[in-house]
C-alpha cells in the first residue's frame, strides 16, 4: 500500500521537477507533488512524496529530513490521512499536511468581540475568540509560544 510523505518548508520558487531531482537517488518507484497557489502558480511551501513501502518511507525520512533545498531546510514526515468527506478528500485515504491547531474564527459576528476592540479594552484576545480551553499549541512551538507570551506580558506592564 502506498505511503504518502508530507514535505514541508519548501521554497516558493520550487518546481515539481526540482523536487523529483532531490529524491531521484531514492529510486524511481516514488512520485512527487508540489502544492501550488491557484492564483500565482507558486509553491505554497509544501508537497508530497508517495513511496511504495513503509521501509522506503522511513529511509527517505531519515535521509532527507533537514535536507537544504534552495536555502530552505525541508521537513519530511508521514502524512496524516485525509478525513472522510473532507474538503477535497477521498474515501480511499490519501494524505495531507499535518494539522496542528484549530483555526480561529475570523467573522466578527461569530467571534463576538474583535481583536482590535479587545486590545483597546485590555481584554484577552484568546478569550474573545472562543476561549483557550480546548486549544493545545503544537508541542514543537510550545517554548517559543511561552516566550512570546512572556514578552507580551512584559510589554503590557511597561506600556500601562
Amino acid at each position: 500500500m502506498p505511503i504518502r510523505l508530507y514535505v514541508g518548508n519548501l521554497p516558493k520558487e520550487l518546481e515539481r521537477k526540482e523536487l523529483e531531482d532531490v529524491f531521484a537517488e531514492a529510486g524511481d518507484t516514488l512520485s512527487t507533488k508540489v502544492i501550488t497557489d491557484r492564483k500565482t502558480g507558486k509553491c505554497r511551501g509544501f508537497g508530497f512524496v508517495t513511496v511504495q513501502t513503509d521501509e522506503q518511507a522511513d529511509e527517505i525520512i531519515e535521509k532527507f529530513n533537514g535536507y537544504v533545498l534552495k536555502e530552505s531546510s525541508i521537513k519530511i514526515e508521514k502524512a496524516l490521512p485525509r478525513a472522510k468527506g473532507g474538503k477535497g478528500g477521498s474515501e480511499a485515504g490519501g494524505g495531507e499536511a499535518p494539522v496542528t491547531a484549530a483555526p480561529t474564527p475570523r467573522n466578527k459576528k461569530t467571534s463576538g468581540k474583535s481583536a482590535s476592540s479587545s486590545r483597546r479594552s485590555g481584554g484577552n484576545v484568546a478569550a474573545s475568540v472562543g476561549g483557550s480551553e480546548g486549544f493545545q499549541p503544537d508541542p514543537r512551538w510550545a517554548q517559543d509560544l511561552e516566550r512570546l507570551k512572556e514578552m507580551l506580558a512584559a510589554a503590557q506592564v511597561t506600556g500601562s
